[in-house]
């Protein structure tokens, strides 16, 4: 505080400190936006932005895996991956599955119709039960056995047990109907069942007969239903003030298994104007060569006529196998679950310079590339050039990712973010010095303004460069920082306006090393 002297002597004044420390932002924050879980996800938790710190928190907030013919069970899955494979923190958009039916062969394209998914059910001891899962593909049945009760009350008491594909889940002994408040009714005993509910009325008494049902796919899921994608879903999640976009920062948008350009253009353009990197999937019937046929497409075919370009996007491929967790069948699944929890792994072990691709990248809880998406080098080769990032699997190493490209790499224009590392770095920078320099607005915008800006922006970059994110031998060679009166006019301030120039010299992957050997004539001495 400033002092008032009066007798004759030494006096200290605190001065306020001119310098801001920069702290950097963030880099592996995903965010997974498609369908979950059509019975267990709350109503009130559709198209809002959930964090999540594992993916214990994903089944307690999304009610975890299911498997449904008609249903994307995608998200479940790629959220699973991404914490497997090195993830740490995620936000999941979850979107409500509805059916919507294909029009009627031979009638001009119209809008689908929406069929709201209403949960599977069936009566048993007349006592009526809803599936919290889906049972199109894994058949599920309550049986009532055990029946008895006292002579005042008889057939008022039972064992429930509930059958899902070949496992027998939950089993309840002494479930009572008579009596509501007492702790074994039905309805108190069933209440944290995490496949079935009661809905209905409940009998006075289980009946002689009966006493098990199947609980079958609601009669309103026609089988002439392609599937509950729909375009129309995702429109709302990235339109401007939607939960997602009040999210102060995230690095990384996933949306699994979904290739509509229209939702990837979408997409892509919201994560320029968040400053995040999206991760793309192919198609599932893509294949690596070059000749399609009815069932599948070239997946360079792909990349080169439907996939959306942005230098803030990579495309990886192909789709990985795996066990399904909830039967043990082998399953495959998109990569971009998987791919995200590489780029985590790869921040936190290296930097977001560090190229998420290479030998050390490897991917964890899968059997390897589907068999249409196997290659050589020389396939890869034709792959890589046009932008698409392959999965390769290598003996005695395992599933890597090995390629680095964004989606506008084969794009001379866009030459400067060739590589994904490149862009990221970019971007890293970008939100840190956004969230870091507001302190600077309103302040009086002279020479002591601009000196603090540069001293701040200077000392962050300097720390990148002591952990080695840019390419030179000094700092002069690495960045430059400059704010002073030649970026910053009279006109410029006038207007209230400061300008900062920030310039790096980024760290570029070493994509392909050459070997070049060469004989030596006469005796080396």
């Amino acid at each position: 505080m400033p002092v008032s002297p009066s007798y004759p002597g030494i006096y200290i004044e605190e001065l306020p400190s001119t310098s801001h420390t920069i702290a950097a932002a963030p880099t592996s924050i995903a965010v997974f936006v498609g369908y979950t879980h059509p019975f267990k996800t709350p109503s009130s938790s559709f198209n809002k932005a959930i964090e999540l710190f594992s993916f214990t928190d994903y089944q307690r907030e999304f009610g975890g895996f299911y498997n449904g013919a008609l249903l994307d069970d995608n998200v479940a899955q790629a959220v699973n991956q991404f914490f497997i494979n090195g993830g740490g923190q995620a936000y999941v958009v979850g979107l409500k599955p509805v059916n919507y039916l294909s029009p009627p062969s031979g009638s001009p394209p119209s809008t689908p119709a929406a069929v709201a998914v209403a949960s599977p059910s069936g009566t048993a001891g007349g006592v009526t039960f809803a599936a919290l899962e889906p049972t199109d593909l894994i058949p599920m049945t309550v049986s009532i056995d055990n029946v008895s009760g006292p002579t005042s009350a008889p057939n008022t008491i039972a064992d429930i047990t509930i059958t899902y594909g070949t496992r027998t889940p939950e089993v309840y002994r002494h479930v009572t109907v008579a009596g509501t408040n007492d702790p074994d009714y039905i309805t108190t005993r069933l209440a944290g069942s995490s496949y079935v509910k009661v809905t209905g009325t409940v009998p006075a008494a289980f009946p002689t007969s009966g006493l098990q049902a199947h609980l079958a796919q609601n009669p309103a899921i026609p089988t002439t239903a392609n599937s509950t994608f729909a375009v129309s879903d995702f429109d709302a999640v990235f339109a401007t003030d939607s939960d997602l976009d009040k999210l102060p920062i995230f690095n990384i948008l996933v949306l699994p298994g979904v290739t509509d350009s229209s939702v990837l253009s979408t997409a892509l353009a919201f994560a320029e104007r968040k400053r995040a990197f999206m991760i793309l999937d192919p198609p599932p019937n893509s294949v690596a060569g070059q000749t399609a046929d009815a069932s599948h497409v070239t997946v360079f075919d792909y990349m080169k006529d439907t996939a959306p370009k942005s230098p803030n996007g990579a495309l990886y491929f192909p789709y990985l196998k795996t066990s399904d967790p909830l039967s043990g069948n082998p399953i495959s699944l998109p990569p971009s679950g998987y791919v995200a929890g590489i780029f985590a792994r790869t921040d936190n072990n290296r930097g977001v310079w560090k190229a998420p691709a290479g030998l050390e990248t490897t991917i964890l809880n899968t059997t390897g590339v589907v068999d249409d998406g196997r290659m050589n080098d020389m396939r890869q080769g034709v792959l890589n050039l046009a932008g698409i990032n392959c999965l390769r699997t290598f003996p005695g190493i395992g599933t890597v990712t090995f390629g680095a490209r964004t989606l506008v790499s084969a794009n001379v224009a866009y030459e400067q973010w060739k590589y994904v590392p490149v862009r990221r770095m970019a971007l890293f920078i970008e939100q840190t010095l956004y969230r870091a320099l507001t302190w600077a607005v309103f302040e009086p915008n002279d020479e002591p303004l601009w000196i603090a800006l540069r001293t701040s922006v200077e000392n962050f970059m300097l720390s990148l460069f002591s952990n080695g994110a840019f390419q030179g031998s000094k700092p002069s060679e690495a960045f430059l920082v400059r704010c002073d009166k030649s970026t910053t006019t009279q006109t410029d301030i006038n207007n209230g306006v400061v300008n900062i120039i920030v310039a790096f010299a980024p760290l570029k992957p070493a994509e392909f090393v050459i070997v070049k050997i060469a004989q030596l004539a006469g005796q080396v001495q």
